[in-house]
């Protein structure tokens, strides 16, 4: 059952799983349902996932949160994607199977590829038309590896028997029956194929990585009518597919961030922080990335800085699964909360090396400050304060970057539950966090997008209006206590960071 004005149905296919959540026309989550599928790991370093697992989890997903919700497939009213960016993969036009499976965007089998190019001095020309670092990461050099070892792809590729694609664009071909074949701004701007100034194709980077023009899809906005269900047996025929953004900037538009300065931090496995920088391109000297935040039909493209935090609630889990300090993530917080301090510890959580703004890939993880004192308690509150100061780092950048103090940071993702997590957030940035009353928010921004994109909410004003947060936390230490935490957590990173140049 529900209301006449129907509902939005949201995909937000992940990196571990898949998510469907239906949504009314008042925000109300009517039901959230996942399915995990496998990751295959080919060799060390290397992360995979089969498409056809993918697909099984999104038709399964569906159907489930639409039998949760009692609601008939006929009263979707619009389906929004949002997914695992720079995630890729190469499919058969014909038959619409993958070639091979899906290279995911932890996976680092090109680093070596990546290495040749920066060696050959691309780095500025890669990075001032995309925005991005030249890495693994993205997807071009992924695309060229499969290209390059699946028997036969590259001579397909040019004869355009082959669709490339980031898993938005894999999804709505399966979707639509293999009638379309599109990306939208976002995703493609995390390929490091695309130009974010002209938001097109870059035939100088398709050289440059050896991807041909002819696999690509047809870049549009994030928020339109990008074609119909065709062909499924979990939703009829001709419901408009009409909102694709990744999953970053689907929580920033999620998180109803739509005004310059605006910016929200998702805490996940790792951290991602985004600022709104409206209709102006950013340009980062402080470690950042720029990127598309999103284009609503034929309005102008807005822009965003990033930063990524690798370890978040991975310490918790770090501090659960490795040293079974506790035995639930949720148990952190009352551990912490059972002493008023650290105790002079710092914990600098560089299992993976660090991210924004050091970019170190050597650094590594420290417990540092420890006495004959130190117990369970403290070295909690220490995990949870790295997780903020990494946050606190990146937010830093940004305001660089940005010329202007940050007045707010709306947070999101399962750690942002831990309310002293975000009191210690709060306190270290000197400005307001305010959380939302939907955790989920890149779900939340996907279905926006889409009900935007076909008038079930009339536009950003409506979605804002209806936008609605869980709790807010103020800074409650003085500017000079606040200044002494900062200093010693740098101190801390000074002492871990790996050899430079």
């Amino acid at each position: 059952m529900t209301s006449q004005q129907g509902v939005v149905l949201a995909i937000d296919q992940g990196t571990t799983g898949s998510t469907a959540l239906v949504i009314a026309h008042d925000l109300q989550v009517l039901a959230r349902v996942n399915a995990e599928f496998p990751q295959i790991y080919p060799q060390p370093g290397w992360v995979e996932h089969d498409p056809e697992d993918i697909w099984r989890s999104v038709g399964d997903t569906v159907r489930r949160a639409l039998a949760m919700a009692d609601v008939d497939a006929s009263a979707v009213r619009a389906v929004g994607i949002t997914n695992q960016r720079e995630t890729s993969l190469f499919w058969d036009r014909a038959t619409g199977a993958p070639i091979h499976n899906a290279i995911v965007w932890q996976c680092r089998r090109t680093a070596d590829v990546c290495q040749r190019l920066r060696d050959e001095g691309h780095l500025e020309r890669v990075r001032r038309a995309t925005g991005l670092v030249l890495d693994p990461y993205f997807s071009a050099t992924k695309a060229a590896w499969t290209l390059d070892h699946v028997p036969g792809a590259r001579a397909r590729a040019e004869r355009g028997e082959l669709a490339f694609g980031t898993i938005d664009s894999f999804l709505l071909w399966r979707l639509t029956g293999g009638a379309v074949h599109v990306t939208d701004v976002t995703n493609a701007s995390r390929t490091s194929l695309l130009d974010i100034r002209r938001v097109a194709w870059d035939p100088g980077l398709l050289e440059l990585f050896d991807v041909p023009a002819a696999v690509l899809p047809e870049v549009r906005s994030s928020s339109e009518i990008y074609g119909h269900t065709r062909g499924l047996d979990f939703l009829p025929d001709g419901v408009p597919i009409a909102g694709i953004a990744g999953d970053q900037q689907a929580a920033l538009f999620g998180q109803a961030c739509y005004g310059a300065g605006d910016a929200k931090c998702t805490y996940g496995t790792g951290a991602f922080v985004l600022m709104n920088t409206g209709a102006a391109v950013p340009t980062s000297e402080h470690g950042l990335l720029s990127t598309i935040a999103w284009r609503l039909g034929d309005a102008e493209t807005i822009y965003a800085l990033e930063g990524s935090v690798f370890i978040a609630g991975a310490a918790v889990q770090w501090l659960r699964d490795a040293l079974e300090v506790i035995s639930t993530a949720p148990d952190v917080e009352a551990l912490a909360r059972s002493v008023p301090d650290s105790g002079g510890i710092v914990v600098v959580p560089a299992f993976a090396g660090l991210g924004a703004p050091y970019w170190d890939a050597d650094a590594r993880g420290a417990v540092l400050g420890l006495t004959r004192g130190s117990g369970r308690g403290q070295l909690a509150r220490a995990t949870l304060d790295s997780i903020a100061q990494q946050v606190a780092d990146v937010v830093e950048a940004m305001s660089a970057d940005a010329g202007r103090q940050l007045t707010g940071l709306r947070v999101d993702g399962g750690a942002a539950a831990n309310d002293l997590l975000m009191q210690m957030q709060a306190d270290l940035l000197g400005s307001e966090v305010v959380r939302s009353a939907v955790l989920e928010t890149t779900g939340l921004g996907a279905a926006f997008l889409a009900g935007i994109g076909t008038g079930f909410w009339s536009g950003p004003d409506e979605v804002a209006a209806r936008w609605r947060s869980d709790a807010s936390f103020e800074p409650q230490v003085e500017a000079a206590e606040r200044q002494a935490r900062r200093s010693r957590w740098k101190a801390a990173v000074d002492r871990i960071r790996g050899p430079i140049g």
